[in-house]
């Protein structure tokens, strides 16, 4: 393994525990509270992603806040003693914690002159940021540069997709995306949006289905029609606690596109689980440019 620079992400990737470790890739914990008690997402390692999501489904509300500054200056700098860093973080549109990570930059840029230190953002979260993570390592593995690998991100971050759905209306009007008068009218009607991470970076509404298995429908859809070149391609579907769809899901999928690579099936992580909520079912793939 290289030793002259390191590459780190974040938890809010939903990047598995293990493969992180396998990786040798630092991940900065990300805070989550619930039943007024703060956790940090482990990426699988306690299986936090059941209790929260049983938690959920017996009424309480969970709620996601910032890191500080003073959280990061204390992850990057003993890595900046020694080395250089790369750092991938999720979405700068998805929260203003991104603005903590330059602000840490900015310090320990003054602090440590001899030292590069490059921050990317992915403008993904969860699965998408985890595919970009494992092509950002695959290439630095191969050795390349720190500037190859952070280029190699920005080129491919708007072909990295999830298009979801959810259970639960309440946990997007909680967030705010949607109204509660269209939480109840939608869940009388047994409406399902389609969601897509759009190009600026954000969660967006694309659409709106009714039944859950249309949603499962367009889901698979929406990814034949934006994934390209699907031969040896991985995807990977993230659930919030309802593994046997997942497992329909999956083989619906294989049924569009028998030629695709690995299909790995995964929980939603518990910080991103607090606003989609249980049921949330999710298509990741990297692909075509974002459609919206």
């Amino acid at each position: 393994m290289r030793t002259d620079y390191i590459l780190m992400s974040d938890s809010d990737s939903d990047l598995p525990h293990e493969l992180a470790k396998e990786m040798n890739m630092p991940i900065v914990k990300m805070p989550y509270t619930l039943d007024d008690k703060e956790y940090y997402d482990d990426n699988g390692a306690s299986g936090a992603e059941k209790k929260l999501f049983d938690r959920m489904r017996n009424g309480a509300k969970p709620f996601t806040s910032l890191l500080p500054t003073s959280a990061y200056l204390e992850y990057f700098e003993p890595i900046l003693q020694k080395s250089d860093l790369l750092f991938l973080a999720f979405s700068s549109q998805m929260s203003a914690t991104f603005q903590n990570i330059l602000e840490a930059q900015k310090e320990l840029k003054e602090k440590y002159p001899e030292r590069k230190f490059m921050v990317v953002d992915t403008l993904s979260i969860s699965a998408p940021q985890s595919l970009l993570l494992i092509g950002a390592h695959k290439l630095y593995k191969e050795g390349k540069s720190m500037e190859e690998v952070a280029q190699w991100v920005m080129d491919n971050r708007l072909k990295s997709h999830a298009w979801f759905t959810v259970g639960d209306l309440t946990y997007l009007r909680r967030g705010g995306r949607i109204s509660a008068t269209s939480a109840i009218m939608g869940t009388m009607l047994d409406i399902k949006p389609i969601l897509a991470i759009s190009k600026a970076g954000k969660l967006e509404a694309y659409s709106k289905v009714q039944g859950r298995k249309k949603a499962m429908k367009v889901l698979v859809e929406k990814t034949v029609e934006n994934i390209g070149e699907s031969k040896g391609k991985s995807v990977i579907i993230l659930h919030g606690d309802v593994r046997e769809e997942a497992e329909m899901l999956k083989n619906q999928l294989k049924n569009q596109l028998p030629d695709l690579g690995e299909i790995r099936i995964q929980m939603i992580g518990p910080v991103i689980g607090a606003h989609a909520g249980p049921g949330t079912l999710a298509i990741c793939f990297i692909g075509k440019e974002r459609v919206i």
